[in-house]
This record gives structure tokens, sequence and C-alpha cells, in this order.
């Protein structure tokens, strides 16, 4: 005695016919009718009166439908209240700084869209930080530039991004070829404060090559800092992934792919954990995005 059976049964016990309950159960007729007939088979009596019209159950069909209506009700409402479940569950999300206000947010802004009632969490953190929220279960998945190969981990990665040059507009370096760090190193910089991946790379460059250089501006992030690098304080070197096209109005913007290298932004994600499907979705918006963008 299986559960489509029963279901098929106390439906069309409900709507007076094996046709009608079809209908409602969105399966053949045929179908409907063998999963009757199989219960019949297993009890060893007619439950329905085929001879009336609409169809009734008889005496056995009644006590059979008075033991199996909760049963099958209480199952539907149970898969029902699990699906509700798993679409409300929280999602949480954990990325750098610079993705943060660009990357993630446009992925955000979408997948609202589409499921306005998603509950979502985000963190912005610096990439070791994110690391171990992932690897502690704090957060879902994080949106980080390649960790590197770990057993821990799965990394999917999604885009290729450069780090850019940034100078006011008129500044001198946009006139010339930038093709080493002793040029850079000649200007106030404004750099992010921290351990950030791009700031370590430079200045990592600029003491392996044994220049001297000059912090003017330590921020936050790179939003404020084009504001004031447009406003002629000194240069900046970001992720190209931090620039919007209505930036290039006030700033210069140059291509470091020479000198620094193109890092792979992606999901990484603890091995074997599995994810909700709200988070799943996430995921798949985000591949979206990302590719109709680029």
């Amino acid at each position: 005695m299986e559960l489509r059976e029963l279901r098929s049964f106390c439906t069309a016990a409900k709507v007076g016919g094996i046709s009608k309950a079809a209908s409602e159960l969105d399966l053949g007729q045929p179908t409907v009718t063998t999963h009757i007939r199989k219960l019949e088979e297993e009890i060893g009596a007619k439950l329905f009166d085929r001879s009336r019209r609409p169809i009734r159950v008889t005496p056995s069909g009644a006590a059979l439908l008075e033991l199996a209506a909760p049963l099958v009700e209480g199952i539907d409402d149970l898969v029902e209240s699990t699906t509700q479940v798993e679409q409300e569950s929280l999602i949480t999300v954990a990325t750098t700084n610079d993705m943060v206000a660009h990357t993630l947010l446009r992925t955000v802004t979408v997948f609202l869209h589409r499921h306005p009632h998603t509950r979502l969490r985000v963190r912005a953190a610096y990439m070791d930080e994110i690391v171990d929220m992932v690897r502690s279960g704090e957060m879902d998945l994080g949106l980080i530039p390649y960790p590197g190969r770990s057993e821990e981990f799965d990394f999917a990665g999604l885009f290729a991004y450069e780090r850019v040059l940034i100078a006011p507009l008129g500044h001198p370096l946009l006139n010339e070829d930038v093709v080493s760090f002793e040029q850079i190193a000649e200007w106030p910089l404004i750099l992010r404060g921290g351990m950030t991946l791009t700031r370590s790379m430079l200045e990592s460059e600029f003491k392996r090559r044994g220049l001297s250089y000059e912090v003017l501006v330590e921020l936050d992030g790179m939003d404020i800092i084009k504001r004031y690098v447009a406003l002629g304080m000194g240069i900046s070197v970001g992720p190209r992934l931090a620039i919007e096209p209505e930036d290039e109005r006030a700033l210069g913007i140059v291509n470091l792919a020479n000198l620094l290298p193109i890092e792979q932004a992606g999901i990484l994600t603890l091995r074997g954990r599995t994810l909700s499907t709200p988070a799943e979705m996430f995921i798949q918006v985000m591949r979206d995005t990302l590719l109709r963008r680029r």
C-alpha cells in the first residue's frame, strides 16, 4: 500500500470521480484507476460503487477513507511546510569590501527582485576572515579572489579581473605608458588600510625594489578612495571591478595587468556542506548576472 495509491483513492472519494481526481492530481485517468485497483486487490474489497454517478465509497471504502484521509493530508501538509521552511531559509554571504559595493550588489539587486521574501545576510571582510567564516559554517559562501588549492574548500571561478592605476584627470601618468613600479612610487598614494590583497602586492613590489613611497591617505573602501583621487590628493591602485563607467568622467584609469597579476574571483564553499535551495538559487543568479554584464 503506497502513499500515491492512497492519495488517488482519497481524492477520488472527495471529488466523486476517477477523471476528476486525475485532473486534480495532474495524472492520467488510467494511472488513478490502476492505483485504486491495486488498493482493492490488497484489501480484498471494492472501494467504490461504480454503478452510481457520481461514484460513492462502499462501506469498506468509507472505513479506509476514515483512516487514510488524515494520513494523506498530514503528509501533504508536512511536505508543504518543509518546502516553505527551505525556501525561507537564511542565505549568508561574505565578500571583500570592493566586491560588496559592486559585484555582489548587482547580484543582490537581481536576486531580491526575483525572490523578494528571501532573507539575506551579507558581511564585508578581509579575505582571510571570509575563509575563516566559511570554514566555521558562519557563512554559506564567500565571494573572493582565488585562495589557492585546498582540501577543505570548493572554489568555482566566476570572472577574472585586473588591477588598475587610478589618477585624477590631467595627471602626468596618464600621458605615458606605466611600465614600472618606480613610476607609481613617485607619487603620493591613497590606499586601502589593513592587509588587503592589492595593497600587500603593491607594497611587496616596492620593498623588493627598494623604492621609497608615501601613503598619504588610508581609507576603508575604493568608492571613497576614488573621490579623494578625483580631488587631486594622490593616485591609487585597485581592482578593476571597483570601477564603474561613470567613474571615468572624473578619473583616468590605466590597466596594470603588465605589473600586477590578473585575479580570478569566484565562490568559496566548505567541501561537503549541503547548501539550501535558496543559496543554490543565489549562486545561479550570481553566475547569470555576471555573465550578462561581461
